[in-house]
């Protein structure tokens, strides 16, 4: 953590929704950090060692974001990460998000309450 606050990191290659949760999460107290690609998330989830992850599915490339999670999971295992998607509920017929570690998976758009409200639950 740094300053005692939570840092969350994000990674999505939609700046615009990058810019929204941002601006949610710093506003409730969470120090953000950022990556739109898969590389580059690797890289940040390494120097600034986050409490939790929010990663998108679809990156660069379909799937990008599942096999970014085996990624980070094979550096820290103990990281909460969440994903987002588009098809929510249904991303099981793509991927196994139990298999992969996912703390859990999130429907674009959210409701940031909502958001918060697992965020600050999981992080107690």
């Amino acid at each position: 953590m740094q300053e005692d606050k939570h840092v969350i990191l994000l990674i999505d290659d939609d700046r615009d929704f990058l810019l929204g949760i941002r601006t949610l999460l710093e506003s409730a107290g969470y120090t953000v950090a950022e990556a739109t690609t898969a590389a580059e998330g690797l890289s940040v989830f390494k120097e600034v060692a986050p409490d939790l992850v929010i990663v998108d599915l679809m990156m660069e490339e379909v799937d990008s974001g599942a096999m970014l999670v085996q990624e980070l999971k094979a550096v820290r295992s103990d990281v909460p990460i969440y994903m987002y998607s588009v098809v929510g509920d249904n991303l099981s017929v793509t991927i196994d998000p139990v298999s992969l570690g996912l703390e859990g998976v999130l429907q674009k758009p959210m409701q940031n309450e909502r958001l918060l409200e697992i965020i600050a639950t999981r992080l107690g």
